[in-house]
């Protein structure tokens, strides 16, 4: 072996490594791997099920949000109209329309001698606060808000009390 050139003898090595992994072990390891693939693209599939039935269901629990958000616009144009003129007809059309838009799961904001929710509210103007009005109490209601089920849709416009 002495005559072998390096070329040689690294040859020789890689054969005798080639020869010494088992078929059957190879395809053992072949296959645990393709098993866990398996197993992970599963569990994949089964997350984007569930997340895609997830965002189904917000949606159809907020489809109509929309919807009652236009109809709220038309329901301060109606409080404005009562507000000129006291028509009874269009009074009844007011109660009604607010009654279906309660059944529906629109709620008002109840802003008025509460802590101010920035979540919920947009402050207009300030005014120092008072005993009655301590500061971050709100102390007018501007513009009415409004919640779809737990989403705002129109946050309550208030004049609140504060130091600034």
């Amino acid at each position: 072996m002495a005559e072998d050139k390096p070329e040689e003898v690294v040859d020789d090595i890689e054969e005798e490594i080639a020869e010494e992994i088992d078929p059957l072990v190879e395809a053992i390891t072949r296959a645990e791997l393709a098993e866990k693939e398996i197993t992970y693209r599963d569990a994949e599939i089964q997350n984007i099920r569930k997340r895609l039935m997830s965002e189904k269901a917000i949606a159809i629990q907020y489809g109509g949000m929309g919807m009652a958000r236009k109809m709220l616009v038309i329901l301060s144009d109606i409080d404005r109209a009562l507000s000129v003129n006291d028509d009874e007809g269009l009074a009844l059309i007011r109660s009604k329309m607010w009654t279906e838009l309660l059944s529906e799961g629109v709620s008002r904001v109840e802003a008025k001698g509460q802590k101010f929710d920035p979540n919920c509210m947009e402050a207009i103007t300030t005014i120092q606060p008072t005993e009655e009005f301590p500061a971050n109490t709100v102390i007018d209601v501007i513009e009415e808000g409004y919640m779809f089920k737990e989403r705002i849709l129109i946050p309550a416009r208030v004049v609140v009390a504060s130091n600034q």
